[in-house]
């Protein structure tokens, strides 16, 4: 506040040698309230011999009072690339061995200021003896660097938990800072976001935190709404990191709920899972299920043991199996239902409408009528209610082109009658010659 005053104090006698009397300030948002209201007052009538040049690059922190009576400039942030050519140069000039991965390195976190890119070189390079790699400023500023940041994306791709917490320990004990490893970790999320939304155009917007080619390999993994899921829980502990008594305690925990979406119940994170089921059914990566694989046939030479005494049993009930249902659907189209149907009903029902394998509920079309099979009783009386059956009515006929009647069908229900009974009757019938059945 003083050096303000005095500033103003002196700021109104007229130049004797010059014309204007210009004043700049440097980081001018450091600046205590107090010393902003002693400016205000020659910012408000300033001579007209006078000008102030205010730099800052937090401008949300200058007071509106200051910035209205003011004239902005915003300058542009440089390119990484003219970063790097200019650090190279006073690598140079300085004598200072400069390795182009580490310039690279330098320039992508100087975000676009020079002067920052500047500082980092002259902190690494004090603190480093002969050259200065990129290893080595990952060394001397505390962070992971590309390939670590790279390789904790592909466990968590992977959904491998332990790997993913093993190389975060191993991080942690080498004296990686928290913060600016869960930054790394936003950045290359928002590079894969923006790969998802952009498309090849994205590369030219990606911020360097991983190559560009496994970048590209990652974002084949991730669907757009586990992508944001992803930001908001990394953004949700940065923030919290102020506050925390437990940093590492904080960031192992948006791991592990990073690696196990399915531990996160809310809406934000079913949704993400849906997401990415629904990208991989339109790109065709669902994994089918193996088929068991058949016993492989005796040799002919080899002496097969002799049959039982009662092969000619009539089947158990377990081996014959049960007929599958005919189902008249296109392809996609339970999927594309579920989705419609998603958004006209609310929870806890649109939850039963996954469309995934083991949904507890699946969608059998034979002619105009839908069977919605459900895997247990309580599902089937959820679903057993005439406005939802509407509902899913109205969007399958929408979809067929033609009036279709959707029904309950609980799967868990006994069936009616004597099924072993059933089972000796059929045998009977196929082995008439040996098997006199009494009507």
């Amino acid at each position: 506040v003083d050096n303000v005053r005095d500033l103003r104090d002196d700021a109104i006698y007229t130049p004797s040698q010059v014309k204007m009397r210009v004043y700049i300030i440097d980081e001018v948002h450091m600046l205590s309230i107090s010393a902003f209201n002693a400016l205000l007052k020659i910012i408000e009538e300033p001579p007209e011999h006078l000008l102030f040049i205010l730099a800052t690059t937090e401008l949300h922190k200058v007071p509106a009072t200051i910035l209205s009576r003011c004239q902005r400039f915003s300058f542009r942030r440089i390119s990484q690339e003219d970063i790097a050519a200019r650090l190279q140069y006073v690598a140079y000039q300085e004598n200072i061995d400069l390795d182009d991965g580490a310039a690279r390195v330098l320039a992508r976190l100087a975000d676009g200021g020079m002067r920052d890119g500047l500082s980092l070189l002259d902190q690494c390079a004090s603190a480093t003896v002969g050259e200065l790699t990129a290893e080595r400023v990952y060394a001397c500023l505390g962070i992971a660097g590309e390939r670590k940041c790279g390789e904790l994306m592909g466990y968590i791709a992977a959904h491998d938990t332990r790997k993913a917490l093993e190389l975060f320990n191993r991080l942690y004990a080498e004296g990686k800072d928290l913060g600016a490893l869960l930054d790394e970790l936003a950045c290359l999320t928002r590079d894969l976001l923006v790969l998802k939304t952009a498309g090849n155009a994205g590369i030219t917007m990606l911020s360097g935190v991983a190559s560009d080619q496994e970048t590209l390999a990652l974002g084949k993994t991730f669907g757009s709404g586990e992508l944001v899921r992803m930001m908001e829980r990394i953004e949700e502990t940065t923030a919290a990191f102020t506050r925390s008594s437990s940093r590492r305690m904080d960031a192992e925990l948006c791991l592990v709920e990073l690696c196990q979406p399915e531990l996160n119940t809310d809406v934000t994170a079913l949704n993400a899972r849906l997401t990415r089921l629904e990208e991989q059914w339109k790109t065709g990566a669902v994994a089918a299920p193996q088929k068991a694989a058949k016993p492989a046939a005796p040799a002919e030479d080899e002496e097969l043991p002799p049959p039982p005494d009662d092969g000619d049993a009539p089947p158990e009930e377990g081996e014959t199996p049960a007929p599958k249902p005919q189902n008249d659907a296109p392809a996609g189209f339970w999927l594309e239902l579920c989705g419609g149907v998603r958004k006209e009903l609310k929870p806890p029902v649109t939850g039963f409408f996954a469309g995934t394998a083991n949904a507890p509920v699946q969608g059998v079309l034979t002619g105009d009528r839908l069977e919605l099979q459900c895997t247990n009783a309580f599902t089937a009386q959820m679903l057993d209610k005439p406005e939802i059956l509407e509902v899913v009515s109205r969007k399958a006929g929408a979809m067929l082109g033609r009036p279709a009647q959707a029904i309950v069908v609980d799967l868990s229900a006994k069936p009616k009658g004597n099924p072993r009974m059933e089972q000796l009757m059929r045998f009977g019938r196929e082995h008439a010659d040996i098997v006199k059945i009494k009507e």
